[in-house]
């Protein structure tokens, strides 16, 4: 298949980030398995557009982990008119509104998605989780917080980068501008790689989380697929543990 190079970018990508980001992504895993251990839910938020998709990646889903608290704001995801979630996810004070609702206590554990990294709903997101005593593990891209104008407009007036914020930092690499893929005679890039090394980076971090529970002698609370033969019932007991705590079960 002629992809133009798309599938080779995906790859390099990816293996950037398994050489370079394993040792983050287990101390992220080491923070989620203590949350296990201590019967705590793993809060994930994405800070807008594309980047809320992963948080439905980890949310529900088969082999995934049952213990994940979407905080998912439908305002600021790619289910909302584009124009509004675009002007929302800019919005001062939007993130931090968000993330309040959700009441936070100290040493909680929030996971944030977003690879720009730089705008005001992930910025504030995240300092109203600071203010909380809450712990925050990143999914960005160094490349677009170091390489953006320090006075572009999308930043928040802090000017602060999420990572500066984060306790543990996973970079995705992430090119500024998302798409990496050029066709001769066609000015604009196209095939973005953002959700895709995401989403594999969302599955590590639950893999090595559950990996680390079970050396550790911790049951991990891990969804069956509820399409499968039997699927429901396997999910009961955890459906009947977590409902009460997860605003979206």
């Amino acid at each position: 298949m002629k992809d133009f190079g798309f599938y080779k970018k995906i790859i390099e990508n990816l293996e950037k980030v398994n050489a370079n980001q394993e040792e983050n992504i287990e101390k992220a895993a080491d923070l989620m398995a203590e949350a296990i251990k201590n019967d705590k839910l793993i809060s994930v938020f994405g800070g807008g557009g594309h980047t809320t998709l992963p948080v439905g990646e980890m949310f529900f889903r088969a082999g995934g982990l049952a213990n994940i608290n979407p905080i998912m704001e439908t305002a600021l995801s790619v289910f909302n008119q584009a124009l509004k979630y675009l002007e929302l996810e800019r919005t001062v004070n939007f993130g931090a509104s968000i993330v309040k609702y959700y009441n936070l206590q100290k040493d909680d554990l929030l996971i944030i998605f977003h690879n720009i990294g730089i705008n005001a709903a992930t910025i504030d997101a995240a300092l109203e989780a600071k203010k909380a005593g809450a712990k925050i593990v990143a999914i960005s891209s160094s490349f677009w917080q170091d390489e953006m104008p320090s006075d572009h407009f999308i930043r928040h007036p802090s000017g602060k980068n999420l990572f500066e914020l984060a306790d543990v930092c996973i970079d995705d690499y992430n090119p500024v501008g998302d798409a990496v893929v050029n066709v001769d005679g066609f000015e604009t890039p196209i095939g973005p790689v953002s959700n895709i090394v995401d989403f594999y980076i969302a599955h590590q971090l639950e893999i090595a989380t559950v990996r680390k529970c079970v050396e550790q002698g911790i049951e991990p609370p891990v969804w069956s697929s509820a399409n499968t033969p039997g699927g429901d019932q396997k999910n009961k007991a955890m459906l009947d543990k977590y409902r009460p705590r997860i605003k979206m079960l």
